[in-house]
């Protein structure tokens, strides 16, 4: 078969529903949770503002459009590896750069919801991954790995979501060995459902926050504040994350979508 005749075959499966697109994005508004830093250690990014230019009034009578004050790192964004110090120096490491075609991939979702609800400290070890290829095949190279969390159900609530207190953020995430194991694997990039690639906690981690240190350190990507993941198969999806082509940007807001066959 050609690939023109797979380009067919899933354009006819798109139209009669056979292959199923899922929406693995937040709403992006003033309410979207963002990440908070100690303000004594950076400087955050700011609150999230939705401006009216114009709606079919004196302003612009026929049209209605918006501008918008946000982050690149707000809502369900990207991580370009320009986005931490241990990836700068890639030359197609910013969103204007980086190379499309591993934008879309094959996905594999890594159920661990369960553990995740009874553990807002969860940490993905070598351990899980490796028992969940055994049940269902080998994480390929070029493909993306994201943890089902279902933490996406806190994100009405910023505090829910964030899960702070005073010892910091509690979310759960990936051990660096985990990291470490998936780009020996060849990942293009590594997702969560929480407010950033690291678990809460990973700031005491060695390296630290070893989500963006070791994934950007060999160019690839990450994904947060993913949604929807419980729509998805372990294997057999396919990932779209394309973040906009900002000059030199360090990542952005996405709408990232999953092809389903159904």
């Amino acid at each position: 078969m050609s690939s023109a005749d797979v380009l067919a075959g899933l354009a006819g499966m798109l139209a009669s529903g056979g292959v199923e697109v899922v929406d693995c994005t937040g709403v992006l508004g003033p309410n979207t949770p963002l990440l908070k830093l100690p303000p004594d250690f950076a400087k955050d990014t700011p609150a999230i503002e939705i401006h009216r230019i114009s709606e079919y009034d004196a302003d612009g009578p026929f049209w209605a459009w918006n501008w918008l004050k946000v982050g690149e790192h707000s809502g369900t964004h990207f991580d370009a590896p320009h986005h931490w110090i241990t990836g700068k120096d890639y030359a197609d490491g910013y969103t204007d750069t980086l190379p499309v075609q591993r934008l879309v991939a094959p996905v594999n979702v890594l159920d661990f919801a369960a553990e995740c609800g009874a553990n807002p400290d969860f940490l993905l070890t070598i351990e899980h991954v490796k028992a969940w290829e055994a049940k269902h095949g080998a994480i390929g190279a070029g493909e993306w790995v994201v943890l089902r969390s279902d933490w996406d159900k806190r994100s009405h609530d910023e505090a829910l979501f964030l899960n702070a207190n005073e010892t910091g953020p509690h979310t759960p995430g990936p051990t660096a060995e985990v990291i470490e194991y998936l780009i020996s694997k060849r990942i293009v990039g590594w997702g969560s459902q929480c407010i950033g690639t690291d678990a809460g906690q990973a700031g005491g981690m060695t390296p630290p926050f070893p989500a963006h240190n070791l994934l950007h350190k060999n160019n690839c990507y990450g994904l947060a504040s993913l949604a929807n993941l419980d729509r998805l198969p372990a294997k057999g999806a396919i990932l779209i994350a394309a973040p906009l082509k900002i000059e030199n940007g360090t990542g952005s807001p996405i709408r990232a979508l999953a092809l389903v066959a159904r």
